[in-house]
């Protein structure tokens, strides 16, 4: 929210003036007249204006606010409610005020004599490609209310897809980072006194006791050091990651990690399948369809194929053929395309497979947490065991020696 400084007249013609909390200007003034008030001037407070920059790194629109504003789009657009007047309704309700202040230009842009779809394509952060160019098609068709259903279940599932694979590897993460943060304390700070306590008494010790204790003087010793180490290899990985190589290297070592690989795979396929059949159905032709999947799919690895195919589409060569050339397609996909292409069934087909896959997709990140807890607690229990053996040994055996 914003603070906004007013001076206006009431009804009686008195002075008022004051600040109000809006999302942006437009609301502020709409507020400001339901209060009976007649604006004779009004401006952004300094201080809030400062402090909403401070902010605003924080304040975006996510994938849950477009997937409840399409929904919200679908019911006004079945009232019968004007484009324009829709998008000034949903402004002022927004939930965010990055929300709010996109759709307010987006409802300028209509008053202006825009359509909805070159309004919104201003607005590439918070609204894809592939979301304007839906958009475009549903205004062509006449079917706008049915391209934001259609646009919210699609968000919907692909945002369930995203979720569930990401939510399967939260837990496994945290209980390797806690158990790697543990491990790291015991090494710099209860094995150096274990080993001066050892090296006090002059008793012998099992060699991987003297392994354990090696690893702890390498810590102790240069912890500055790997901490700058892991500090510049994380800025150098972030940088290299935001190249077009170092996308495509990330992508492809994704992809090519034993189980997890499997999963983003088939999270990527379904994605590709999902989009497609989405947009010719909606009368989007299927060399536009690549060139906007491409761009959303959200893998550099895949990006490239679809850029590749499309290239390969617009010099006359069946979609089938297009991506037979490509090892990430497998022979299933590519077979199925040529059967939609014989059949002239395309958009039916590619959904039967955005189903297969997303179906695939839940079934192996159900078997991998089933796979990885057990497998977890087994390397837990043996990193504790040899950890507390190199430790207890050594002092019991000292302890027996008096």
């Amino acid at each position: 929210m914003s603070l906004f400084k007013y001076t206006a007249l009431d009804v009686q013609g008195n002075e008022r003036t004051g600040t109000i909390d809006a999302v942006n200007m437009d609301v502020a003034i709409a507020a400001l007249q339901r209060r009976g008030l007649v604006i004779s001037g009004i401006d952004p407070s300094k201080s809030s204006s400062v402090l909403g920059k401070r902010f605003s790194f924080f304040d975006r629109v996510t994938n849950a606010d477009v997937v409840m504003l399409s929904r919200q789009i679908t019911t006004l657009f079945e009232a019968q409610v004007s484009a324009l007047r829709a998008f000034r309704l949903l402004a002022a309700e927004a939930r965010t005020p990055a929300l709010g202040e996109k759709l307010t230009a987006v409802g300028n842009d209509l008053q202006s004599g825009s359509s909805i779809s070159a309004a919104l394509a201003r607005h590439p952060e918070a609204f894809s490609a592939f979301y304007v160019n839906m958009v475009r098609a549903g205004e062509e068709s006449g079917k706008l209310d049915e391209t934001f259903a259609f646009l919210a279940d699609y968000l919907d599932r692909n945002y369930e897809l995203t979720q569930k694979a990401r939510n399967a590897l939260v837990y496994p993460a945290f209980i390797m980072l806690t158990f790697i943060v543990v491990m790291v304390l015991m090494m710099t700070l209860v094995i150096p006194h274990l080993a001066d306590m050892l090296s006090e008494v002059g008793q012998g010790v099992p060699l991987y006791t003297k392994i354990v204790i090696g690893i702890s003087q390498f810590f102790t010793r240069y912890i500055l050091l790997i901490g700058i180490l892991f500090s510049v290899g994380a800025v150098f990985l972030y940088r290299f990651s935001r190249t077009a190589r170092g996308r495509e290297v990330l992508s492809r070592a994704r992809l090519e990690t034993p189980a997890i690989g499997n999963i983003y795979q088939k999270i990527f396929l379904s994605r590709i399948a999902d989009n497609l059949s989405t947009m010719l159905g909606s009368g989007i032709q299927v060399l536009r369809g690549l060139e906007i999947t491409g761009s959303v799919v959200g893998d550099a690895v895949y990006e490239k194929v679809l850029a590749d195919a499309a290239n390969d589409v617009k010099g006359g060569m069946p979609l089938s053929e297009a991506l037979r050339k490509h090892g990430e397609i497998p022979g299933i996909v590519v077979a199925m395309v040529k059967i939609g292409e014989e059949t002239g069934n395309m958009g039916k087909i590619l959904e039967t497979m955005a189903r297969f896959y997303r179906r695939e997709v839940n079934n192996a990140v159900d078997t991998m947490v089933s796979l990885i807890e057990p497998l977890m607690i087994v390397v837990l229990a043996l990193g504790v065991a040899i950890l507390l053996a190199s430790v207890l040994l050594p002092i019991y055996n000292i302890a027996s020696s008096f």
